[in-house]
């Protein structure tokens, strides 16, 4: 067993061809990231802007990042290492 704590997972809504990729916020009540990329949603672009993107606003490594589900679509499941919804909502000031 190594300790580690499992990876938090969050629902993200992603709004692909965005003028710029950015966090865009979070609706607590229904607990959704919402994340814009300027990636189109073709061959996996905007996929791996998505990673990109919300580990770079938390400050991770992008490897701690990961689609688990809904790759091919607007709305995905992501699991984060060192991530839980305290800090998550604390990132989001």
């Amino acid at each position: 067993m190594s300790g580690r704590s499992p990876a938090f997972r969050v629902q993200v809504r992603v709004k692909p061809r965005a003028s710029r990729s950015r966090v865009l916020g979070v609706d607590a009540e229904a607990r959704v990231l919402e994340v814009a990329v300027s990636a189109p949603p073709v061959d996996g672009a905007a996929n791996r802007e998505v990673t990109r993107t919300v580990a770079k606003h938390f400050g991770l490594g992008r490897s701690k990042v990961r689609i688990v589900s809904g790759e091919r679509g607007r709305l995905k499941m992501l699991e984060i290492d060192d991530m839980d919804w305290d800090a998550l909502l604390r990132g989001m000031d």
